[in-house]
């Protein structure tokens, strides 16, 4: 039985931690908020519950086997992490250059047949993106869902490169799967041509919500850690990562092995390594604006809405350079009261994508108050979207970096695309320290929930394949 720290209580820390205390390991996770989550956290406003943060689950399958994993052995744990996932009726509403269209694109939508087409070649691929993101790209298991995805895109490994080679496809339609990449934070140019396929996979297997909110499945693997015998520790701050141990403002742990769930940046800087260097190129951040809405907006507003920008590719040098863009991609989130939520008014999540700039945003500043006076009439709204809000509270890229990149990248650097969502090849370990090993969205960025938690598990593989317990 080893020692083993985890230091950050996100989502892959907390599903590392649950793992390996449930292989038999003795196991200590370290937050040093006071509350377990990372990048997903629950806020209350005036009353209501109001969770940052992801804001869909994809993959469902991925979350199954987690549970699996964790029922192996002689006392089943699972249903602690129960869950009650609401499928919403589309994957989104779109708004692009004068059209608005859901995904999957209705019959009678002028792209409908489009859409068809491109369905019909990219949903049947729902099982093999599974599986990739359960485990190693090169793993043997791994082989023939790789095989498929390759005859599927050719030579063409680029979602732009994909997606522009479909010359059949309508501009707007096009645009609209592309845009998809930035769920990593960068350019279709920068991830693999599986993203092209995610809007047909996520509109075959559906986009959910845990009944209650995502910050639920935080709640869940907490229960699932507790029930592991997980020792979490909160509201204690790691100072120094080293060999054999973890020290903190309180106390110093013993350790044989230690698992990061921190950004790179953060974990190079409690090794006592230079890091904090901006690198060359950041993935995105965001400026959040959460609020408890005076009045349910009207009944044509999706639950999710994505408004683009003018000019894509605009947008995609702007952020690359970590400049402030013309205009950007936004989320809409919008939950009428009692559907999801058990709040008793509508509660709206307003998601501007914007640069690692370590900026702090107010809705005064110039760019969101233009980003929502522009969004608000893409939408039909007679009023800006912000001006039915009660309480409201503003995340910006210099909340994102309080705790995550110091730029407030939401994903730490740019990679390349190999390393992108389900075909990570990420670092688990450095060489030459294989006592530290890592999970967590910086590792595994782009694709969400379901490849956080499917990078713990296939991080916690490695692991013990190596250090049984």
């Amino acid at each position: 039985m080893s020692r083993i720290v985890v230091v950050g209580g996100g989502l892959g820390g907390l599903a590392a931690s649950a793992l390996l205390a449930r292989s038999g390991h003795r196991v200590t996770l370290l937050e040093s908020s006071t509350t377990v989550g990372g990048k997903s956290r629950r806020f209350e406003l005036d009353g209501e519950r109001v969770d940052t943060g992801p804001s869909l689950v994809t993959f469902p399958g991925v979350w199954d086997e987690l549970l699996r994993r964790l029922d192996a052995g002689r006392r089943p744990i699972a249903d602690v992490g129960a869950l009650e996932l609401v499928r919403l009726p589309e994957v989104g509403r779109y708004y692009y250059d004068g059209e608005v269209v859901s995904l999957p694109v209705p019959p009678g939508h002028p792209w409908y047949p489009a859409w068809q087409r491109f369905s019909a070649l990219h949903a049947p691929l729902a099982d093999d993106v599974t599986a990739l993101l359960l485990a190693d790209p090169l793993d043997r298991a791994s082989l023939p869902a790789l095989r498929r995805l390759l005859g599927v895109y050719g030579s063409r490994l680029t979602t732009r490169a994909y997606l522009d080679g479909l010359t059949w496809l309508p501009d707007g339609l096009r645009e609209i799967i592309a845009i998809h990449t930035l769920n990593a934070g960068v350019s279709p140019a920068r991830t693999p041509a599986l993203y092209a396929s995610m809007p047909a996979i996520m509109a075959e297997t559906g986009v959910w919500v845990p009944r209650g909110g995502v910050y639920e499945i935080v709640l869940a693997l907490q229960r699932l850690a507790d029930a592991a015998g997980v020792e979490v520790r909160t509201g204690e701050t790691v100072t120094r990562v080293e060999r054999g141990r973890v020290t903190t403002t309180r106390t110093a742990y013993p350790a044989d092995l230690v698992v990061s769930a921190l950004d790179a940046d953060r974990l190079d800087a409690l090794r006592g390594r230079s890091g904090s260097r901006r690198p060359r190129t950041l993935s995105c951040s965001a400026i959040a604006i959460y609020g408890v809405l005076d009045h349910a907006l009207p009944d044509e507003i999706a639950a999710h809405s994505v408004i683009l920008p003018t000019r894509p590719a605009a947008l995609h040098r702007s952020l690359a350079a970590g400049d402030e863009p013309a205009d950007t991609m936004v989320f809409v989130n919008h939950y009428r009261a009692g559907e999801i939520y058990p709040n008793d008014r509508s509660t709206l999540g307003i998601l501007l994508t914007g640069p690692a700039d370590g900026g702090k945003y107010t809705l005064e500043h110039p760019f969101v108050r233009r980003e929502v006076e522009r969004i608000s009439t893409i939408m039909g709204l007679d009023a800006p979207l912000t001006a039915g809000l009660g309480a409201k509270v503003v995340l910006d890229p210099q909340y994102y970096g309080s705790f995550g990149e110091p730029h407030g990248a939401l994903y730490g650097a740019a990679r390349p695309l190999w390393m992108s969502g389900p075909l990570h090849r990420p670092a688990y370990r450095d060489p030459g320290t294989p006592w530290l090993w890592r999970v967590g969205a910086s590792v595994h960025p782009g694709g969400g929930i379901p490849a956080v938690l499917g990078g713990a598990m296939i991080a916690v593989s490695k692991l013990l394949a190596k250090h049984p317990s």
